[in-house]
């Protein structure tokens, strides 16, 4: 049977993810998931991809604070602010809002990347619409509001990697937010809706992979060229390499590590390709 092995979500989006025992699926995904912003002064989000620091800040949240904590830095504490006046942020040159936390936020996050930095929230009002097969919504996830990846995927790769000649990479490489034990490897390029736990899932598109896999996510260095390398040379798909699927909530509901995973119409098609 296969089931729900780890459970995650990134309350700043680029920063470390947070593993949770349980939480409740709502529209853009669990909750929290990439509420929160790093920008530049003009606000322009901050991404691993040009400030692979990123990684080694590690949010703790709840419904009045967050808490972000970083080797050698220290944490910073801020109450979260959704009633400030909205500014103008950009995410992948497409325009949104985000609601500044304030100098102090700021001024940390400054320090531990080595360039000046904002932290903005989504607003209560924020509505985005996401794309692919079945459109959803997120706060600033790159795109759908869930990310799921099967363990046999990781450990197919980790098994190439190895016959290469290179060390095995971390799941956290991949940054989900389910991982799926107990599937065959890349089965989620044939699961158009399943169901995990109370919730239902429909798919969106597959996880076109990109240089933060290649990230050290404990110290914040590149540490390339694998997975990408590896990868190029049989996930090939419009647009990249495909490495996991990207959802949308098709029903709310709680969900636990440990909970069935349960395929709806599976696809003989790759649905990625």
């Amino acid at each position: 049977m296969a089931t729900i092995s780890e459970l995650y979500h990134y309350p700043v989006k680029s920063c470390a993810g947070v593993r949770v025992p349980a939480g409740a699926l709502g529209p853009a995904g669990l909750a929290h998931d990439r509420r929160f912003l790093v920008t530049d002064p003009a606000g322009t989000f901050r991404t691993q991809r040009r400030d692979p620091l990123l990684a080694t800040i590690t949010p703790a949240v709840d419904d009045t604070w967050l808490t972000l904590s970083a080797p050698g830095a220290g944490a910073v504490r801020v109450r979260i602010d959704t009633e400030a006046p909205r500014r103008p942020v950009t995410l992948f040159g497409e325009g949104f809002r985000g609601i500044d936390q304030g100098d102090e936020a700021a001024a940390w996050l400054g320090a531990v990347l080595g360039a000046a930095s904002r932290l903005v929230v989504a607003p209560p009002e924020h509505d985005r619409v996401t794309d692919g097969r079945t459109p959803g919504t997120s706060a600033y996830a790159d795109s759908c509001p869930v990310h799921l990846l099967s363990a046999a995927s990781l450990r197919e790769l980790n098994d190439r990697i190895t016959a290469r000649g290179g060390d095995p990479v971390p799941m956290s490489r991949f940054r989900p937010n389910v991982v799926v034990d107990g599937w065959d490897a890349h089965e989620e390029d044939h699961a158009p809706r399943l169901t995990i736990g109370g919730a239902a899932l429909a798919y969106a598109k597959p996880a076109i992979r990109c240089a933060v896999t290649m990230v050290d996510q404990r110290t914040g260095r590149r540490a390339g060229p694998e997975p990408l390398r590896t990868l190029a040379s049989y996930r090939r798909a419009p647009g990249g390499v495909a490495f996991g699927g990207k959802y949308a909530v098709a029903r709310p509901g709680p969900v636990a590590e440990g909970d069935p995973v349960t395929v709806a119409d599976r696809s003989e098609a790759d649905l990625g390709r």
